[in-house]
């Protein structure tokens, strides 16, 4: 299959139950492998100041499920929640992995789930002891990054800081693309869709870099705003505005950050593609945003009202 016509995929997929973006995304792996001789991707996959809800997210891929895309998909070198190693030889699988890289023998992708804290000598994120102290996340990242053919940044907290770099952000956390002096592609979202983060690993093993907006997020599921493809567009272009949670009516009224929210929600939906929050009756609260939540709060309070609209994420 050809890059366009991956991404023609990617953007116009017929999404509804049972129709999961990565069904479509195994068998081109698998068919790559066959054809090149190609193997599968490489992953170190490291946490630092998160919540877990990424790979929460991710464990919810449906067609193929994560055991398939494990087996089929990526070469899963490293990763605090998913690897059985622990320890010394956890390490050792870093120190090793670092060196083939070094040495131009497998070079491999590193995802990075969470803010790097920059505060307290990093010591807000500690993901590992060694014999000569503890590793930090921003070490961490500084040493894998330095060595990686692509870095991406899984979730909003890893993408722009997010949450854990909320005002007043006492542990000076910031995104990953703050502390490496390389191009970073940010998968953001709060917690992402499985289908970004699935989705981009395959363009990563099949095509390369995909193509990255301004904010270095991959422009196939963050090209247009939450606002354009919204289902209940049509009440908002009448000015027809719900006054209370339940209405069926635009919810822009009610916080609905949806017009300045890049993500493709509206269309590819969540949970095995069933609903999304708009669906749900509760507005989009723009959590692949950069300034996400400060830019974000009050919550219900509508956009030009938002606290954030007058700072940036992680100032007082």
């Amino acid at each position: 299959m050809r890059r366009e016509d991956f991404e023609r995929l990617c953007r116009n997929w017929p999404f509804g139950r049972g129709h999961a973006l990565a069904g479509a995304v195994l068998p081109l792996v698998r068919s790559h492998q066959a054809g090149r001789g190609g193997g599968k991707l490489p992953v170190i996959w490291i946490e630092t100041c998160d919540s877990g809800d990424n790979n929460i997210s991710f464990l919810n891929t449906a067609a193929p499920y994560v055991d398939q895309v494990f087996s089929g998909m990526i070469d899963l070198i490293y990763s605090n929640t998913f690897m059985a190693a622990q320890g010394a030889d956890a390490l050792a699988l870093l120190q090793d992995a670092l060196v083939r890289a070094g040495q131009g023998r497998r070079r491999y992708t590193l995802v990075v789930e969470g803010a790097i804290p920059l505060g307290g000598r990093g010591r807000y994120a500690v993901i590992a002891w060694t014999p000569s102290g503890p590793l930090t996340a921003y070490d961490a990242v500084r040493w894998l990054g330095k060595e990686a053919e692509y870095v991406v940044a899984l979730g909003t907290c890893a993408a722009f800081g997010g949450p854990s770099a909320a005002r007043p952000n006492p542990t000076e956390s910031v995104g990953v693309g703050d502390v490496l002096d390389r191009t970073v592609i940010n998968v953001s979202g709060c917690p992402v869709n499985p289908d970004w983060f699935v989705g981009t690993l395959a363009h990563l093993l099949l095509y390369g870099m995909p193509e990255l907006d301004e904010r270095g997020r991959p422009v196939l599921f963050y090209g247009s705003t939450v606002h354009r493809h919204c289902q209940r567009r049509s009440y908002f272009d009448q000015k027809v505005f719900a006054k209370r949670l339940g209405d069926r009516e635009c919810m822009f009224s009610l916080g609905c950050a949806g017009p300045k929210t890049y993500a493709d929600c509206p269309y590819r939906l969540w949970v095995d593609h069933v609903s999304w929050p708009v669906k749900a009756n509760t507005p989009c609260i723009g959590c692949t945003n950069p300034d996400f939540p400060d830019g974000s709060t009050p919550f219900f309070a509508p956009l030009p009202e938002k606290a954030g609209q007058q700072g940036k994420a992680g100032q007082p």
